[in-house]
Order: C-alpha cells, then sequence, then structure tokens
C-alpha cells in the first residue's frame, strides 16, 4: 500500500474521531444515529469511531432514548474517569493548582500566596512543590494524569511554550513548558491566562454553543480572549488580547501602568484601581466601615474586604466599585463596537463583586457603543468566577485532548 494513501487514511481517522468525541463532550447525550446526521459521516463509520471512544475509556453508554416510534438509541457520553488533569493557575501574588475529571470537576486544589517581590526562581520552585503534592495526591487515588496546563499572566508563544513578558510580573522569556515537563514528566500546555479562561467558557461553560464572544480576564491586569467564528483569535504571533493596555485617556494621568505607559485600560479598572479608590476616600475622612473591618481582622485593605463593606451597605466601597465599572464599561463598549460579540464574559478575581461592577459595566456600555450592536451582546459572569483561569489551565488539556485523543489515551 502506497503510504502516502496510509498516512492520509489515518489523518482522516484521527480527525473523525476528534469531531465526533468533540460533538459528544458538547452535546451529550447523543446517540450513534444522531452523530451519524451531525457528522454526514455514515452509520457504520460513526459506529466504528465510537466503539475506538468506548475501548479507549473515553466514552460510555448511558441508557437509551425510548422517545418516538422504533427501537431504542442507546446513548453516548463522556467518561469523566477517562482521566484526570492537573491545572496551574500562575497568578502576579498567588499560584492555584488543581486536580480535576476531563469534565473540569475539581479533585484537589490547593491554593498558595506568592511574593510578588521574590524572584522568578523561588515561585517557580514553590509551584513546583504544589504541583508534585498534586500528583502524589493523584498516585494514591490511582489517577491517570493526561497532561499538565499552566495559565499565566502575560504574552505566550505556545509553540515553544515561552512566556515572553508578563508586564505584573516583570518576567521575560521563561521556558515553562521545559521546566514543568521535566520536573513532572507530564505533557504540558502553556497558555495566556484570558486565552485559557476563554477556552474554559467555551468548553465548560457559558459560551459552550457560542461562535463569537470575549471573555475578560480581570485582576491584577486586565486580558482578554476572543473567539471568532468558533475559534480563538490569537493574532499573527498568537499574542492578541492584550486588551487591557489598550489607552483609553486622551490626557493619561500621572499612574504608569506596569507595562510602563500610561493612560491603560486595566489602570483604571483593575483591582489596584479599587484600592486606591477607597484609600482616597479614606484619606479625606470620608464615613466607611473598611477601617473598622481592617482592624477587627488585623488585615490589608483587599477586594475580598471591600466587598464585605459594600455588602454590608458601605457606601464608599459601592461606590468604588461603581467606578471601577464605569471604566471597565468604558473598554467593553470599545470591544463591542469592534467585534459585535454575542457575549462578553467577565472572569477572574474581581468578578467575585461582579454584582456592583455589572450595573455600571452595562450603564457605560448603553452610552458608549452603538445601539444596533451592544444590543445584540449579552455581559455576564463567569460561572466560575476568580477560579476562570485555573479551570483554563484544565480545559487547554481537555482541548488538545479531544482534537487528538489517540496522543492522550492508549488502548486498554
Amino acid at each position: 500500500m502506497n503510504p502516502k494513501n496510509t498516512a492520509d487514511q489515518a489523518f482522516v481517522r484521527e480527525t473523525n474521531i476528534s469531531l465526533v468525541l468533540r460533538l459528544i463532550h458538547n452535546q451529550s447525550p447523543l446517540s450513534r444515529a444522531q452523530l451519524a446526521a451531525i457528522t454526514g459521516l455514515n452509520k457504520s463509520t460513526v459506529s466504528s469511531l465510537v466503539d475506538e471512544l468506548i475501548h479507549r475509556g473515553l466514552v460510555h453508554e448511558t441508557g437509551s432514548n425510548t422517545g418516538g416510534t422504533g427501537r431504542p438509541a442507546t446513548l453516548l457520553e463522556i467518561n469523566p474517569q477517562a482521566g484526570s488533569v492537573i491545572g496551574v493557575e500562575l497568578g502576579v501574588d498567588f499560584v492555584s493548582v488543581a486536580v480535576t475529571d476531563i469534565l473540569g470537576n475539581i479533585l484537589w486544589r490547593k491554593r498558595e500566596d506568592t511574593n510578588p517581590s521574590d524572584n522568578q526562581e523561588k515561585v517557580i520552585n514553590q509551584t513546583l512543590m504544589i504541583v508534585k503534592d498534586a500528583i502524589s495526591a493523584g498516585k494514591r487515588k490511582n489517577y491517570k494524569f493526561l497532561g499538565l496546563g499552566l495559565s499565566t499572566p502575560g504574552t505566550v508563544d505556545i509553540n515553544k511554550g515561552l512566556l515572553i513578558f508578563a508586564p505584573n510580573l516583570h518576567w521575560h522569556n521563561v521556558p515553562f513548558v521545559k521546566i514543568f515537563s521535566e520536573q513532572t514528566k507530564l505533557k504540558v500546555f502553556v497558555e495566556n491566562d484570558a486565552n485559557a479562561a476563554a477556552i474554559a467558557e467555551h468548553l465548560f461553560g457559558t459560551a459552550r454553543q457560542c461562535q463569537n464572544f470575549l471573555f475578560v480576564f480581570a485582576g491584577v491586569g486586565i486580558g482578554g480572549g476572543l473567539f471568532l467564528n468558533g475559534k480563538l483569535y490569537r493574532g499573527k504571533n498568537g499574542y492578541a488580547g492584550e486588551i487591557g493596555h489598550s489607552p483609553i485617556m486622551s490626557e493619561p494621568s500621572q499612574n504608569v501602568c506596569h507595562c510602563g505607559n500610561r493612560g491603560c485600560w486595566e489602570t483604571y479598572a483593575n483591582q489596584y484601581s479599587i484600592i486606591q479608590r477607597v484609600q482616597a476616600r479614606l484619606e479625606v475622612k470620608r464615613t466607611s466601615i473598611v477601617p473598622k473591618l481592617m482592624a477587627e481582622q488585623n488585615a490589608p485593605l483587599s477586594i475580598p474586604l471591600i466587598k464585605q463593606a459594600a455588602d454590608a451597605g458601605d457606601k464608599e466601597s459601592i461606590d468604588s466599585f461603581r467606578e471601577a465599572g464605569q471604566a471597565m464599561g468604558q473598554g467593553f463598549a470599545g470591544l463591542i463596537n469592534i467585534f459585535n460579540p454575542e457575549k462578553i464574559i467577565l472572569g477572574g478575581p474581581l468578578s467575585m463583586a461582579g454584582e456592583y461592577l455589572l450595573p455600571a459595566i452595562k450603564e457605560t456600555v448603553d452610552r458608549h457603543s452603538l445601539p444596533e450592536i451592544d444590543q445584540q451582546a449579552e455581559i455576564l459572569l463567569s460561572p466560575f468566577g476568580p477560579d476562570a483561569s485555573l479551570i483554563g489551565a484544565i480545559a487547554i488539556v481537555v482541548d488538545d485532548m479531544l482534537s487528538h485523543p489517540l496522543n492522550h489515551i492508549d488502548k486498554k
């Protein structure tokens, strides 16, 4: 047989098995007949592909569809026990690690604060220690790890597994894939935190059937993940989505962004901007319960503490969130005018205050975007909240598994 023909046939089969697996993941439960109708493949081909997926443990039969006339159809779903994934979220001042099944259900997790002033090597070693704890916990429960995903702020070369530059960490050219694969012996993927979170929304969250949407990751910085026509848009070199560094002020204030420029959107809408707004109110002796909470808890001013005050009705905290929401809304309006998305989803650490931010965001969007465009865009919070990027780290491994299932799962 011609080797080229054999290779072509293998490629077509892998493409088809990925297509069937992704459909089962996105739309289950499905029958073999439904898969044949959706894909256009003949029933015998679909049955052969499904049988292989069952044999590899990726799919299992879950019952029968007894509706309608004729013989009941056996239904198929993803088998959550097919394997486990390690997700690592590297934040500016924390690291979070989780183990999940391939449906994103958390089986184990651990989070530790990090010191932003610590050097790169120390933070990476701290992260590796938690990852090794996760692997040890998984081995005790006989988990089969399919890979490790790492989400990080900054620009990422996914082909080289390299963090190019993270302004808020001040890190350059960090070979994450090389470091973590050598230490864990796992298949490792690295992705920008906002892109990873967008993939999580598409696989597990509110954008499963959505072809055009934006994910806005808001925390220390602001990043964006953009899905166009059902695919993540990366730009020419893969660095698309650095929306937080778009200038929104015609006369930049004295605040300098971590990227070195002035007037960046994230300077006015990130978590530090909210803390600064509250601090400014306290300095002019505004009435607030924030100092009382800080004293009682012996804690510094933080977003969780400000939210606690807002939940108790503290006007200064509520107004500070509202002002940040207005700044966010200006950026949202521009994104809506440019991309005309079906949805904009807000996630990341600041989404914990979503109930205070969202009304101001929507009000500002209505004021600054074209009515015929913004009325089509739904603005909502991520169901993963502050864990959006952590679940994103899981999602980048699962997404690769759905695209190349035969590379991840051996035959039984």
